[in-house]
């Protein structure tokens, strides 16, 4: 199998189901992984991970792509949701404070794999190599405006197939209907956004269920579909995103921020002072 110059960390055999396309004989990449904190996190550059990612999908391979920010590490102090993120066939370093702890406590040059970034990488992959994709979650307003961007910029993208799902917790969806829903259309990849930490836990639910490589991208729906503006580059490069958003949406976002960023800097703290006294 192609995988664009991917270094093969560790391989894994094809599953010869019915519901696998390919030969069994042929392999697909599996990147390393170091543990940042709470949660495990893949190591490579992003046109290396991106590449992985594509050969899962065109494989059909049930897989899923979490990315891990700081607001992930934080819930990833619950055991069951750690072990969502350690199942995860890829964690990418979404979040800058994420990035930094691993950069400083591993001494990796690693860069930053964020969803925002993955989403229309993706895509001009997508296209590029005839693979469907699929949009579950936000809006039917956001996909469609996601479609004409589409439409417009890559006109041979495949969106095979969309769903807006009602708002309901995780135990309320049909999980059984949602992947007859997107098993039909054939899709390689599925773009979904139900935010954090419910697309992780719907992921790792379908996992086996859908033929295809998941990920996780949740707010980039909203920055594709052009609703929600990014930071500058230079506020991202100095891990000042968080205060952008902030500006943008104060009233929404002032209470996770307070509590989230000061849990992970407790969490960064802790992890600096053990390894600073040999117990990590």
């Amino acid at each position: 199998m192609r995988t664009n110059g991917t270094i093969l960390d560790n391989v894994q055999p094809m599953p010869g189901s019915s519901t696998s396309q390919g030969s069994s004989k042929e392999c697909l990449p599996v990147l390393s992984k170091l543990r940042v904190i709470t949660a495990d996190i893949t190591v490579g550059p992003f046109a290396e991970q991106m590449s992985a990612i594509v050969a899962h999908g065109a494989a059909h391979r049930s897989s899923y792509v979490c990315c891990v920010n700081a607001h992930m590490i934080v819930e990833a102090r619950d055991p069951a949701f750690a072990r969502i993120i350690a199942k995860a066939d890829f964690a990418t370093p979404d979040g800058m404070p994420v990035l930094r702890a691993m950069q400083l406590f591993h001494r990796v040059r690693q860069e930053r794999v964020a969803g925002n970034d993955i989403l229309p990488a993706l895509f001009q992959k997508a296209a590029a190599e005839g693979l469907g994709v699929f949009l579950f979650g936000a809006s039917e307003e956001v996909q469609q405006r996601m479609v004409d961007r589409a439409a417009r910029e890559l006109p041979a993208l495949r969106i095979v197939g969309r769903y807006s799902p009602p708002f309901a917790p995780l135990e309320a969806m049909d999980l059984a209907a949602d992947a007859a829903r997107i098993e039909a259309t054939g899709a390689h990849m599925i773009m979904v956004s139900l935010g954090c930490p419910k697309q992780e836990k719907w992921m790792a639910a379908m996992k086996g269920r859908v033929n295809g490589v998941m990920l996780g991208v949740g707010g980039a729906f909203l920055l594709y579909a052009g609703i929600d503006e990014r930071a500058p580059k230079w506020m991202r490069d100095l891990s000042l995103e968080w205060v952008f958003r902030l500006c943008l949406e104060p009233r929404r976002l002032w209470k996770r921020y307070l509590v989230t960023n000061g849990i992970f800097l407790v969490l960064f703290a802790i992890e600096g002072i053990q390894r600073l006294f040999g117990k990590r």
